[in-house]
């Protein structure tokens, strides 16, 4: 998350005009733009996944900690935005998009043969109460919380081939809870919005193997993957 938060100031400062959003006598851009009933827009950015991994039995391997090393990738994500005004502090938004990412997974007590590339895409829907603060000049601080569901294209989930067979397999409907913040930057033509958020899915998506005993299955008793997405908005 941090390196996400660095990128989002350095694109922030490399805008035009940057210090116009914060000088007192700035030039006010687009001033009634969120007046507007309804408004629309597209968004682009990036992501990293891991899992949330419940043990029945919890025994760490001595060289990890953990059952199961789990390594993060940076993934994209792309999608679009509906946002409907209720107040002048808030706004309820829909932004259907898609994000593709990978994990890299393996099981720390066996050999390289547990180890699985779980490459997912997934068709992303959160429903979202964005609450903002007054708007200074040209920018506007937020915070954003909601709940998702997820189409994941990649689940495997009807595969009859397992972790034995070396398919590792994911439920494929999912729900989420997310919660993140940003800014709005009025520039001179549309907003731009960089925010940061955080995912965390509710269902248990660990489709167990056939055989319940083996080192895959057996002791897990709850998988769940979350993530944080850093997306640069336009409207």
């Amino acid at each position: 998350m941090k390196k996400y938060l660095i990128l989002a100031l350095i694109l922030f400062y490399a805008l035009p005009g940057h210090a116009q959003l914060f000088g007192k006598e700035g030039v006010v851009n687009n001033p009634n733009f969120d007046m507007q009933r309804f408004s629309w827009g597209y968004f682009l950015g990036f992501n990293t996944y891991d899992f949330d991994i419940d043990y029945k039995n919890y025994v760490a391997s001595p060289a990890t900690g953990k059952d199961f090393s789990v390594d993060r990738t940076i993934g994209f994500n792309v999608g679009l935005i509906g946002n409907m005004r209720l107040s002048d502090h808030l706004d309820l938004r829909l932004e259907p998009g898609v994000a593709f990412n990978r994990i890299n997974f393996q099981f720390t007590k066996a050999d390289s043969k547990t180890f699985r590339e779980i490459n997912s895409t997934f068709v992303h829907i959160p429903l979202l109460l964005k609450f903002s603060t007054t708007r200074i000049n040209n920018y506007k601080p937020f915070v954003v919380g909601g709940v998702s569901t997820s189409l994941n294209l990649s689940s495997n989930e009807n595969n009859p081939d397992d972790n034995d067979d070396g398919q590792f397999r994911m439920t494929t409907n999912n729900y989420y809870y997310e919660i993140g913040f940003g800014i709005d930057l009025y520039l001179y033509y549309f907003k731009f919005t960089p925010s940061v958020r955080g995912i965390f899915a509710i269902n248990d998506e660990f489709v167990r193997d056939d055989n319940p005993n083996n080192f895959y299955s057996g002791n897990v008793d709850k998988m769940s993957s979350r993530g944080v997405f850093l997306n640069f908005t336009f409207q």
